[in-house]
């Protein structure tokens, strides 16, 4: 993500999210479920203890985010949009799941609305309420293996609700003539059910109806378009494991841009109606981006991309799965190789966020760092190498300026997880890491890194450990310095912090 305060070409204050591993938890993906709702095979056991699931994951930063005891293979969010000024709204959601332990209650994240009904494998389950620990009790224990399904109907209208990470509103925000969500780290609890943590990645089904003339821009393929009169139903199929913060849902009107990368793959474009043909100018260049960036990290991993641009200031752009957000301020229709770099940021994050999510917030530098660096990749392709030196420079002398305020990338505060120093501190991370090891390593080291966890989390360690092994050279050193020092280390390469 990044914020318009923190647009690098201007300031240099960036703003997304990360994460790092609990021992304790399983970071590989689980298997998707068959569609369809999965009915357990439980056989009643009178001497099976209740055993409650934990009411986080364990996160260093966030210990509450989460639950334990279950891991979502599914979710199809059905949601019915009766008035888009107010986002008042009826849901059914049907969340596929796993038991990782015998269960006698569990717990989902979710805030707000109205409760109607909550079914456990197709019977009535208790249920309680405690701040965002939305707390089920089914009917019989769950038992560790068991794949069940869970279904919730409400009703009302999502509540505001403030990011614990940084002083802005998260999840579903309704403004006038639509409304965005934005959702990270910690704001999907606000529309929905929901297991709200990176290392329980799940895939996505969105039914959204939504009264004429309304559009949806949700993650994933548009399959399913459904003229129902007054209204339309959209449905997007999100096939690939995606972190929950990432889920998003735009209602507004949009003019929509499509086109594909020369190696194919497909792109299409959300714009609000009425915004000006000047904005879609930094897209332009996306296909490229892609194509360009596979060569570097990987095959893209998804089915499809693209970019939302709402005729909304909100100060800010994200990697939603597949669909990066753009407020209009941080589109600038006087500086398009200044909005590119913006643009670059949040495609990179497909790769590194997206695909390969971190396990613990702790580890933010792991999205934010590698997006930055992605920004400097695209100028010294698109310019050279001399404008890339150029532009490390400026990152640099930034840190030098705020390093101090911000500290190192490797343990950032509770209070202000998206902070310049996750960003360009571990963009320039990334450059002193290509000129220790060289250019032919360094890029082994990027896609051996995507391809051992893609589609799945990791941490700082094991950048380490990929990284030593393709260099064969020992970084301990050099990754403790850079990471969690008290100062900006030099790069005596370009003469920085020599002096």
């Amino acid at each position: 993500m990044k914020s318009r305060s923190l647009q690098v070409i201007l300031p240099a204050f960036l703003v997304a999210f990360a994460i790092l591993a609990c021992s304790q938890f399983s970071t590989n993906p689980v298997s998707v479920p068959p569609t369809g709702v999965a009915i357990s095979t439980i056989v009643p056991d009178a001497t099976l203890e209740a055993v409650a699931g934990s009411t986080g994951l364990g996160d260093s930063l966030y210990p509450g985010f989460g639950n334990g005891g279950y891991d979502v293979t599914h979710y199809l969010l059905d949601f019915t949009i009766h008035d888009v000024a107010t986002s008042d709204l009826t849901a059914i959601v049907t969340i596929e799941a796993i038991a990782t332990q015998d269960l006698g209650s569990f717990n989902l994240d979710f805030v707000g609305f109205d409760i109607n009904s909550l079914m456990v494998n197709g019977a009535e389950a208790d249920y309680s309420r405690k701040g965002q620990e939305l707390i089920v009790s089914p009917l019989k224990p769950l038992v560790d293996g068991d794949m069940f399904t869970i279904i919730v109907q409400y009703s009302g209208s999502p509540e505001e609700m403030q990011s614990v990470a940084l002083p802005v509103q998260t999840g579903w925000v309704t403004v006038d003539g639509g409304s965005f969500v934005l959702s990270e780290p910690d704001g999907s609890a606000s529309f929905y059910p929901v297991n709200d943590h990176p290392l329980d990645k799940a895939t996505y089904t969105f039914r959204v109806t939504v009264p004429k003339p309304f559009e949806v821009a949700a993650n994933g393929l548009l399959i399913e378009t459904t003229d129902k009169g007054d209204a339309t139903t959209f449905v997007f199929d999100s096939p690939s494991l995606m972190a929950s913060y990432l889920a998003t849902i735009n209602i507004d009107e949009f003019d929509i841009e499509t086109m594909s990368s020369d190696n194919g793959i497909p792109i299409r474009n959300y714009y609000s109606t009425g915004l000006s043909e000047k904005v879609r100018a930094p897209f332009a260049r996306q296909g490229e981006m892609i194509d360009y960036f596979s060569g570097l990290f990987g095959p893209y991993p998804f089915e499809v991309y693209g970019a939302l641009v709402m005729d909304v200031e909100f100060g800010s752009a994200l990697e939603n799965q597949t669909l990066s957000i753009f407020g209009i301020d941080m589109v600038d229709v006087d500086d398009v190789e200044g909005t590119e770099l913006t643009v670059a940021h949040e495609l990179a994050h497909q790769w590194f966020g997206d695909s390969v999510s971190v396990a613990d917030w702790r580890d933010i530098w792991l999205n934010e760092g590698f997006a930055t660096y992605a920004e400097v990749l695209w100028v010294e392709h698109a310019e050279g190498p001399e404008a890339r030196d150029e532009y490390v420079e400026y990152l640099y002398s930034d840190m030098v300026e705020y390093g101090d305020v911000v500290g190192a990338p490797g343990n950032p505060p509770a209070n202000d997880l998206f902070n310049a120093s996750v960003y360009e501190w571990g963009g320039l991370t990334l450059h002193a890491l290509r000129l220790e090891v060289g250019d032919e390593a360094f890029f082994e080291i990027l896609k051996t890194y995507h391809n051992r966890y893609k589609n799945s989390n990791a941490t700082t360690e094991d950048f380490v450990s990929v990284a030593e092994e393709i260099s064969g050279m020992e970084l301990g050193e050099f990754f403790n310095n850079w990471l969690y020092s008290g100062s900006l280390p030099p790069i005596p390469e370009l003469g920085l912090g020599t002096e």
